[in-house]
């Protein structure tokens, strides 16, 4: 199949090109660069473009013809989407009203989204079943759910085959060094604790000691980012004309962050300062997938998301392959 992937020289989006390319697939990247690089696209044809711009799109995919869609093209700050709303519903819903209307102009009737366990807001319980009513608390959240209507609607109004993709906490790097996790600025908690240990940065902050969980701190669900691209071409085959259908991925094992932090002292044999302070507001206690669906349906299940696992590739990434990659882009 020749698949284009918007998004594509991204963090997520990149690993997958690289799984697709893997099974023998073709990506094609569609990605304007502002929070992806261009060292990141070496599996397939790199296209600069925007989501929004209809005449981009739909240049990309006469010159390409797609026999799929994979969007990752979206803005992923929870705070930025708090203080800048209307830039965050233009790329993450109007985006995807103008992707799959490029779609339908080009006969293109399968598209993966990737969406996330940000929709369902603070669960009432944990684990997180795909039945768990959607009610997300930030604009990040609500963006990426009217996402999941739009294409829902228009899967069922012309006939596309959909399936949003709902992720817990992306962590890792590429097994071989090709790939890894570069953020500015950089939000998440993994590389946060390895920055420190890689004296990038002095101390990594717990929000938050008196959550009700065993150590007092927030439980996540940590999937290994080789585990989501794999998912992305499991979900290909799925796709059914007219129907939609979504899937949590996680591994159904949450960890604290008591014990990220411990776990990467013991990785990277470091000693990793953590400064403790107040809870931030709207963070849940606990955020843990149930992927019953995704294992039966998709036939998908993480292979390489043990924590210590997804911390080592991540510290090699940091302190050994990056210094592959070119500067800028």
């Amino acid at each position: 199949m020749r698949v284009l992937v918007t998004g594509g020289a991204g963090y997520i989006g990149s690993h997958t090109c690289k799984a697709l390319a893997e099974a023998g697939h073709t990506p094609i990247v569609y990605d304007n660069l502002r929070t992806g690089h261009a060292w990141a696209v070496k599996w397939g044809p790199l296209e600069h473009g925007d989501i929004n711009d209809l005449a981009g799109l739909s240049d990309t995919m006469r010159r390409h013809r797609p026999d799929a869609v994979i969007n990752f093209a979206a803005l992923a700050y929870v705070g930025e989407s708090v203080e800048r709303p209307d830039f965050y519903y233009r790329t993450n819903v109007s985006g995807m009203v103008t992707l799959l209307q490029a779609m339908r102009l080009h006969d293109v009737n399968a598209i993966v989204l990737s969406s996330s366990c940000a929709t369902y807001g603070v669960p009432a319980r944990v684990p997180i079943g795909e039945d768990t009513p959607q009610n997300p608390i930030n604009p990040y959240g609500r963006s990426k759910r009217m996402a999941e209507e739009v294409m829902r609607d228009v899967c069922a109004a012309y006939g596309l085959g959909g399936i949003a993709l709902r992720y817990f906490n992306a962590a890792g790097a590429d097994h071989d060094g090709e790939l890894g996790e570069e953020h500015a600025p950089e939000t998440h908690l993994i590389p946060l604790v390895l920055q420190v240990a890689a004296g990038l940065r002095d101390h990594v902050s717990i929000f938050g000691t008196d959550y009700d969980t065993p150590d007092g701190t927030c439980i996540r669900d940590y999937v290994h980012v080789t585990d989501l691209a794999s998912a992305h071409v499991a979900a290909l085959s799925t796709c059914q004309p007219g129907g939609f259908s979504a899937f949590n991925l996680g591994t159904g094992r949450g960890s604290s962050i008591a014990e990220v932090v411990a776990c990467a002292r013991a990785v990277t044999g470091k000693a990793i300062v953590a400064q403790e302070g107040p809870r931030r507001p709207g963070d849940p206690p606990a955020l843990v997938a149930d992927a019953a669906r995704a294992r039966e349906v998709l036939g998908w299940s993480p292979a390489h998301s043990d924590l210590e696992k997804v911390i080592a590739d991540a510290w090699a990434w940091m302190t050994i392959h990056r210094a592959r990659v070119p500067a800028g882009g």
